[in-house]
Protein backbone atom coordinates (compact mmCIF):
# COMPACT_ATOMS: atom_id res chain seq x y z
CA UNK A 1 0.00 0.00 0.00
CA UNK A 2 1.50 3.33 -1.02
CA UNK A 3 2.24 5.88 1.69
CA UNK A 4 0.88 9.41 1.59
CA UNK A 5 3.70 11.96 1.62
CA UNK A 6 3.55 15.66 2.48
CA UNK A 7 2.91 16.72 -1.15
CA UNK A 8 -0.06 14.36 -1.51
CA UNK A 9 -1.49 15.55 1.81
CA UNK A 10 -1.31 19.20 0.69
CA UNK A 11 -3.05 18.33 -2.60
CA UNK A 12 -5.88 16.51 -0.73
CA UNK A 13 -6.36 19.46 1.65
CA UNK A 14 -6.45 22.00 -1.22
CA UNK A 15 -9.02 19.88 -3.08
CA UNK A 16 -11.15 19.59 0.10
CA UNK A 17 -10.94 23.38 0.57
CA UNK A 18 -12.03 23.99 -3.02
CA UNK A 19 -14.87 21.43 -2.93
CA UNK A 20 -16.27 22.14 0.55
CA UNK A 21 -15.37 25.81 0.90
CA UNK A 22 -13.86 27.58 3.88
CA UNK A 23 -17.21 27.73 5.76
CA UNK A 24 -17.97 24.01 5.86
CA UNK A 25 -14.43 22.65 6.13
CA UNK A 26 -14.17 23.04 9.96
CA UNK A 27 -17.57 21.35 10.43
CA UNK A 28 -16.58 18.40 8.24
CA UNK A 29 -13.24 18.09 10.04
CA UNK A 30 -14.97 18.13 13.43
CA UNK A 31 -17.50 15.50 12.37
CA UNK A 32 -14.71 13.34 10.93
CA UNK A 33 -12.72 13.62 14.16
CA UNK A 34 -15.75 12.64 16.28
CA UNK A 35 -16.44 9.66 14.05
CA UNK A 36 -12.85 8.43 14.32
CA UNK A 37 -12.92 8.86 18.13
CA UNK A 38 -16.19 6.90 18.45
CA UNK A 39 -14.85 4.14 16.19
CA UNK A 40 -11.67 3.79 18.27
CA UNK A 41 -13.66 3.73 21.51
CA UNK A 42 -16.06 1.09 20.19
CA UNK A 43 -13.22 -1.10 18.91
CA UNK A 44 -11.35 -0.87 22.22
CA UNK A 45 -14.56 -1.74 24.12
CA UNK A 46 -15.05 -4.80 21.93
CA UNK A 47 -11.42 -5.87 22.41
CA UNK A 48 -11.77 -5.43 26.17
CA UNK A 49 -15.00 -7.44 26.26
CA UNK A 50 -13.56 -10.32 24.26
CA UNK A 51 -10.20 -10.44 26.05
CA UNK A 52 -9.73 -13.61 28.08
CA UNK A 53 -8.19 -13.19 31.50
CA UNK A 54 -5.29 -15.66 31.64
CA UNK A 55 -3.89 -14.62 35.01
CA UNK A 56 -3.86 -17.48 37.53
CA UNK A 57 -6.11 -17.31 40.55
CA UNK A 58 -4.51 -17.11 43.98
CA UNK A 59 -3.90 -20.58 45.49
CA UNK A 60 -5.88 -19.86 48.66
CA UNK A 61 -8.97 -18.75 46.76
CA UNK A 62 -8.78 -21.80 44.51
CA UNK A 63 -8.59 -24.20 47.47
CA UNK A 64 -11.58 -22.57 49.12
CA UNK A 65 -13.64 -22.70 45.95
CA UNK A 66 -12.82 -26.39 45.25
CA UNK A 67 -13.58 -27.60 48.78
CA UNK A 68 -17.12 -28.80 49.48
CA UNK A 69 -19.14 -26.64 51.86
CA UNK A 70 -18.87 -27.67 55.52
CA UNK A 71 -21.66 -29.86 56.86
CA UNK A 72 -24.01 -28.08 59.23
CA UNK A 73 -24.20 -29.91 62.54
CA UNK A 74 -27.12 -29.35 64.84
CA UNK A 75 -27.57 -30.37 68.44
CA UNK A 76 -29.71 -33.49 68.89
CA UNK A 77 -33.25 -32.62 69.83
CA UNK A 78 -34.65 -33.77 73.16
CA UNK A 79 -37.60 -36.14 72.81
CA UNK A 80 -40.93 -34.43 73.35
CA UNK A 81 -42.71 -35.43 76.55
CA UNK A 82 -46.48 -35.58 76.16
CA UNK A 83 -48.70 -34.05 78.87
CA UNK A 84 -50.03 -37.47 79.96
CA UNK A 85 -46.51 -38.68 80.76
CA UNK A 86 -45.94 -35.90 83.32
CA UNK A 87 -45.87 -37.01 87.01
CA UNK A 88 -49.33 -37.12 88.60
CA UNK A 89 -48.36 -35.22 91.73
CA UNK A 90 -47.09 -32.18 89.79
CA UNK A 91 -50.04 -29.85 89.49
CA UNK A 92 -48.01 -26.64 89.80
CA UNK A 93 -46.67 -26.84 86.26
CA UNK A 94 -43.08 -26.28 87.49
CA UNK A 95 -40.36 -27.66 85.28
CA UNK A 96 -37.58 -27.71 87.89
CA UNK A 97 -37.62 -30.96 89.97
CA UNK A 98 -36.68 -28.98 93.10
CA UNK A 99 -39.70 -26.72 92.64
CA UNK A 100 -42.02 -29.74 92.23
CA UNK A 101 -41.14 -31.12 95.64
CA UNK A 102 -42.20 -27.97 97.48
CA UNK A 103 -45.87 -27.99 98.43
CA UNK A 104 -48.06 -25.34 96.88
CA UNK A 105 -51.10 -23.88 98.59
Amino acid sequence: MPQIGPLELVIILVLALIILGPGRLPDVGSALGKSIREFRKASSDIQEATRIDTSPLPAKATAVQDAPPPAVQTAPEAPAVPEAAAPAGDASGATNPDDASTPTA
